[in-house]
């Protein structure tokens, strides 16, 4: 089992993609991050039949998260938040601690301010990049231990309703 990624995201400012445990599969040059709309894009390797948002989690508990989960789909790293893809809709009855950003459609805003995510705020060192790839051809984190996780750390109580404010589920 290879997982591919860094201990420093910040040091893939121009890496290309890496390969998720596949034989070899021709790569482009430029990094993954590259959507149109500020919004991450997923490497074509890995299929999100059920769309994918991201979650945004301080970086200082990046690397506790990912070795806690029992799976770790595609994640991207900035220099503040390191953005874990989880199935649409993984907002709708939780709510995330204030130390999270959750973005719908994984649009960030680097690339269309009026699609900005209120995180995507004060400096950065470039888009989020790539920095690991999940075995399997699904990008997703599982988005129930990541949210116990991510309470955890950020000391709040785990809060989940169907009544709670959300995206609609009409669109």
């Amino acid at each position: 089992m290879d997982r591919t990624h860094a201990t420093d995201p910040l040091r893939l400012v121009s890496a290309p993609c890496p390969s998720a445990s596949r034989p070899s599969v021709a790569r482009p040059s430029a990094p993954c991050t590259r959507g149109r709309g500020g919004r991450l894009a997923l490497p074509p390797e890995v299929i999100a039949s059920l769309g994918y948002d991201a979650v945004g989690i301080p970086r200082e508990h990046g690397e506790r998260i990912k070795r806690s989960l029992p799976r770790v789909g595609c994640v991207f790293a900035d220099d503040l938040r390191w953005w874990w893809i989880v199935p649409s809709g993984s907002d709708i009855g939780v709510t995330w601690p204030p130390s999270t950003s959750y973005a719908v459609d994984a649009r960030l805003g680097f690339g269309d301010p009026a699609s900005a995510d209120p995180s995507w705020s004060g400096p950065r060192n470039g888009q989020p990049l790539l920095i690991h790839c999940p075995d399997g051809d699904s990008p997703y984190t599982p988005p129930i231990p990541l949210y116990f996780l991510a309470c955890r750390l950020a000391g709040s109580p785990p809060h989940w309703s169907p009544d709670t404010p959300g995206r609609s589920s009409s669109g």
